[in-house]
């Protein structure tokens, strides 16, 4: 939201209060409190009827440092609130004896909020004697306009800093020059709409900033102020935490300890997702027929998605098998998990008028009601219907019990689809802020389901295939990209989106194999495929026609199979990823940012990224197989053909990095490297993603430097974990274990040998 017309004027109708002058500083345990007028005071006379703006910092942790900003302070406040994880941080205060003797300074950790008491308004944001960011004379403003009170911060952006994050948005991957509003939306990936909208964001400069409000908070990225970041929130007060890095990987690790880590998620989740796709025709030979056509065409197939109408038409949501296609859901339940397969179902929080939930819901006060107390409805999804409210404790243990009934069933995991569209002229149980809840109710919906989730089937073993989110929504994963279009062009826009909501604190991001809207041509369906299997989740789905590789053609097939394979026999390497995202928060794919912070020139590609901390994925965007990709400093190492279709006699050439390469590949390859010194464990199976990865693994080593000296610790997976000792001394590279299980082995520029249990190999270097 914008307040001004250019530099020196406001907005018509717009009046604005300022801070201006320190009047006192205050000191409490654990916080600084500033009192600033908004014109200097320069005698008694001049305190009267004059606006004072307080801003108090507190540290919820070490190298966060909390800012408010309030006006009046009377405001009832009803929430909700986003859930922020304090824990106990080193904090220091200073004061001067004097005001205008120096500034006050308030620090956790490594991170100094420095005030001015002296002159105009200013704040510097200070780590390792740089200053990171500032609130400056001009940045705070408390206004009142023709749409309400609102409160704005701006931070002052360095030249060549850049900004990320801010949910899941498909538009440019850096945001500077954008104007962003935080409001989740159902609005596909081809417009600036959004369905998980996040109030955080990074720059490059060493710092994030986490705004913790959940209603509608308006980014100026550079836009209302060239050389600022604005956010501005209605109502009189303004709650933000700037976080301290130096590296983006550093900020993401404490922004998810504030706000909460992804979840461990099931091995059995990395497999390929098979779904009946949206409006299609099916039933259980249908089904069957599906399933039966991976087997024969041997592609590994882990997860059966049943989509909307596994239910009756205009009876979402009830939670009950359509008996004239589903007669006996149990049994064919049973038949799948005989094949190995674990069942997904689609679920949303509205139910339809016909549903016999409908009035079950609404005479027990479980549905969200209007002002007047009546039941609120639309028609828009489906006839009449009306939405769970998730803020009463009764109406949660209701919605559960509707979905245990499924999980007695036989059925494994939800896709918690929908929950953005969330009314804003309604009642909530709780006394809500019904602003606020428009987005938060994404939160309180999949929260509610993944919670069932670990009651039921246990910790790490809870998932779901979730569509909305805000802050917070990473705890629940996992996440997808929404309703994209069957074309390149959206294949990119959907990376963009998921590069964006992993600078967010997501850890696990997929999308739609070919795209959702229309049906992909043969091209776009291999290009995506090779990039799908190479997410951290997997799924084939549609809208209206099927995603069965046979549809389009037999070289579909082979690619589908030769990536899925792939996938699988990375599992130990993705199972080391997935223990990154529980440790620290960082995503399983990486913008290049990320993983390379000090390389300008990885600061703004978006069509690549990292998958895990070693190994780089350019996905194709044309038939034709051209690509260009950039490569860090270094000698990578192409995986593809060797990794896929077994040890080659000789290791493919290297390609020399800090620089744009531009390579043509063709349907069942693209560019796949591993980094300079990575060691990348291969799995002995392709077969299904939960198996014992580290019996019979590989560790493949790429140009180790000398000296180098390295614990590599292989997952368990249905097996136990195994550690390595990985050394490079000279010309040989020496791998030792004391708990691998019999047949391990190590393969280095193109040269292997393998291991009967613990013990080591010793293998010279390629010359």
């Amino acid at each position: 939201m914008r307040f001004t017309d250019g530099y020196w004027e406001l907005r018509p109708g717009v009046d604005m209060l300022r801070p201006r002058d320190v009047d006192a500083v205050e000191a409490g345990a654990d916080t600084l409190t500033v009192y600033a007028p908004t014109a200097p005071i320069t005698r008694r006379g001049d305190t009267l009827n004059r606006p004072v703006v307080t801003v108090t910092f507190d540290a919820p942790a070490d190298d966060v440092i909390g800012v408010r900003i309030e006006h009046h302070q009377g405001r009832r406040d009803p929430g909700p609130h986003f859930a922020v994880h304090r824990e106990p941080a080193v904090v220091k205060i200073v004061t001067p004896d004097t005001l205008g003797d120096g500034p006050a300074e308030f620090t956790s950790g490594g991170l100094t909020a420095r005030v001015a008491t002296d002159g105009p308004w200013q704040v510097d944001f200070v780590a390792d004697g740089e200053v990171l960011t500032t609130s400056s004379a001009r940045s705070i403003g408390v206004a009142t306009t023709p749409e309400g009170d609102f409160v704005h911060e701006q931070l002052g952006l360095g030249v060549g800093e850049h900004v990320y994050g801010l949910g899941e948005r498909f538009g440019a991957f850096v945001k500077n020059g954008q104007s962003i509003d935080i409001w989740n939306e159902d609005g596909g990936t081809a417009s600036e709409l959004a369905y998980k909208n996040v109030p955080f964001y990074l720059t490059d400069r060493g710092y994030g900033v986490f705004v913790a409000h959940p209603e509608r908070v308006s980014f100026e990225v550079g836009t209302e102020v060239v050389s600022r970041t604005q956010f501005s929130v209605p109502g009189q007060s303004l709650q933000y935490y700037v976080i301290h890095g130096p590296t983006p990987a550093d900020i993401l690790r404490r922004y998810t300890s504030l706000t909460g880590r992804p979840a461990v998620v099931p091995a059995w989740s990395y497999g390929l997702w098979l779904s009946t796709s949206f409006t299609t025709s099916y039933d259980e030979a249908t089904v069957t027929s599906f399933i039966d056509g991976m087997a024969e065409r041997d592609i590994p197939l882990s997860v059966f998605h049943f989509d909307c109408f596994w239910m009756r038409q205009f009876h979402w949501c009830d939670f009950v098998w359509d008996p004239a296609t589903f007669p006996d859901p149990e049994g064919m339940l049973a038949r799948l998990h005989d094949r190995g397969l674990k069942v997904c179902v689609w679920i949303n929080p509205y139910i339809a008028q016909r549903s016999h939930l409908f009035r079950e819901g609404a005479e027990k006060g479980y549905l969200v009601t209007t002002p007047d107390g009546d039941v609120w409805q639309w028609d828009k999804w489906q006839a009449g219907m009306a939405l769970v409210d998730f803020t009463n404790p009764d109406a949660v243990a209701w919605y559960q019990g509707k979905l245990r009934v499924l999980l007695d069933q036989g059925v494994d995991c939800f896709k918690t689809d929908f929950g953005e569209r969330v009314p804003t002229d309604v009642v909530w149980h709780d006394g809500s802020d019904p602003q606020r809840m428009h987005n938060y109710y994404a939160q309180l919906y999949n929260q509610a389901v993944f919670d069932l989730l670990e009651q039921e089937r246990g910790r790490g073993e809870a998932v779901l295939f979730a569509r909305s989110a805000t802050a917070g929504g990473q705890s629940f994963p996992v996440h997808w990209g929404g309703d994209c279009e069957s074309t390149f062009v959206s294949m990119a826009e959907s990376l963009r989106g998921g590069l964006s909501l992993s600078l967010s604190g997501f850890g696990y991001w997929s999308h739609d194999i070919g795209g959702f809207e229309g049906t992909p041509d043969p091209a776009v369906f291999k290009r995506w495929t090779a990039f799908g299997l190479l997410s951290s989740h997997s799924r084939l789905h549609g809208s209206d026609s099927y995603r069965v590789p046979w549809a389009f053609d037999d070289e579909v097939v082979s690619v589908l199979r030769r990536f899925t394979r792939l996938k699988m026999s990375l599992m130990p390497y993705l199972g080391q990823a997935s223990a990154q995202v529980d440790r620290d928060g960082t995503p399983v794919m990486r913008a290049m940012v990320l993983e390379f912070p000090g390389d300008p020139a990885a600061a703004t590609v978006d069509t690549q990224y990292m998958l895990g901390d070693s190994l780089l994925v350019a996905p194709v965007f044309r038939s034709d197989g051209r690509v260009s990709y950039y490569l860090p400093e270094g000698e990578w190492s192409p995986l593809l053909p060797a990794l896929a279709d077994g040890p080659a006699d000789t290791a493919p050439a290297t390609v020399r990095g800090s620089r744009w390469v531009t390579e043509e590949h063709g349907f069942d390859s693209l560019p796949l490297l591993a980094r300079p010194g990575a060691v990348v464990p291969v799995g002995a199976h392709d077969h299904r993603p939960d198996y014992a990865w580290a019996e019979g693994v590989t560790l493949h080593c790429f140009e180790l430097p000398d000296g180098y000296e390295r614990e590599v610790v292989v997952p368990g997976g249905t097996g136990r974990p195994a550690r390595f000792t990985v050394r490079r001394t000279g010309d040989t590279v020496n791998v030792s274990s004391t708990d691998a299980p019999a047949g391990w082995g190590v393969e280095v520029a193109g040269r292997g040998a393998r291991a009967e249990g613990p013990g080591e190999v010793v293998i010279p270097v390629a010359g």
